[in-house]
């Protein structure tokens, strides 16, 4: 195995790790706070990046930086707030239909030219959405189910932004870091806003500190896989988060997926990797 699916497979179990403290925290912190506290512990690690590396910050794709901010964070929320209530492996695998999002934005908006595996991924995709939420969810893992599958579609206009990107020129730190930036900003006012503000405190502290520190980690951790090595190999191994949400969750609550659930995750996790040859664009995960 090369050096590039190593760090694939690194930031896939930091993915996954993070996901672990969002879970944990949940029962401390509102979706709001933890996405504030994502985006400022990531930000201060990345800045200090930057200046260790002295790299310029400047840029003169702001607006593009933006909407990629934008998208990114609403889809964190929705994301984190999946994470509260279902099964992690469900939650990350339903938000793991960005590649199928993001392939419908570049063929319907984009306007690129469509493959027919892109219709396979679809179908194959939306069968294993359907048979993952099954109608015996109860109705809090209906609404959690639903919020994981629009984070996906986020997910997926977040990447189709982070795709322009890179067209323009921009390195990926710099997309990490004004990613990092903007769901902080946007996550601040809806914390203030919010009728109780969580004490940061104890096991707290160390919580939203590994949402952080495992986000940034994860996202250094891919770029450099996507950077040095194949799209679709990293974009496919990139679907081992799966495997290690599903450790957590066997290990850290007692989740026992049914045989349907996993055949669901195969499922989507086929069409995914379908779609990855339809975009072949970076899957990158918030």
């Amino acid at each position: 195995m090369n050096m590039q699916s190593l760090w694939m497979i690194a930031a896939s179990g930091l993915f996954a790790s993070m996901g672990v403290c969002v879970k944990l925290g949940a029962s401390l912190f509102s979706p709001a706070e933890l996405v504030f506290y994502r985006g400022v512990i990531a930000l201060v690690l990345l800045w200090g990046f930057v200046l260790v590396r002295r790299l310029p910050l400047a840029t003169p794709h702001w607006r593009a930086h933006l909407w990629r901010g934008v998208t990114g964070s609403v889809s964190l929320v929705l994301y984190f707030h999946a994470i509260s209530v279902l099964p992690l492996a469900t939650a990350v695998t339903l938000n793991y239909t960005s590649p199928l999002f993001l392939a419908l934005i570049l063929a319907v908006w984009a306007g690129e030219r469509v493959r027919g595996t892109l219709y396979i991924a679809l179908a194959l995709g939306l069968a294993g959405v359907v048979l993952l939420l099954r109608p015996s969810f109860e109705a809090d893992q209906w609404l959690g189910g639903l919020a994981a599958l629009a984070s996906g579609a986020g997910a997926g206009m977040a990447y189709f932004h982070v795709r322009q990107l890179g067209r323009l020129g921009e390195p990926e730190w710099r997309t990490v870091f004004y990613f990092s930036l903007t769901s902080a900003l946007i996550g601040l006012p809806w914390l203030l806003a919010s009728q109780t503000v969580h004490a940061v405190s104890g096991n707290g502290a160390w919580l939203v500190l590994g949402v952080g520190g495992f986000g940034a980690l994860a996202q250094l951790a891919m770029t450099r896989a996507y950077k040095r090595g194949s799209t679709l190999v990293s974009a496919s191994l990139a679907y081992s988060t799966v495997i290690f949400a599903s450790l957590f969750g066997m290990l850290l609550w007692d989740e026992v997926l049914s045989l349907s659930s996993w055949l669901a995750i195969g499922m989507i996790v086929a069409s995914g990797l379908l779609a990855s040859t339809q975009s072949r664009a970076p899957v990158e995960q918030d």
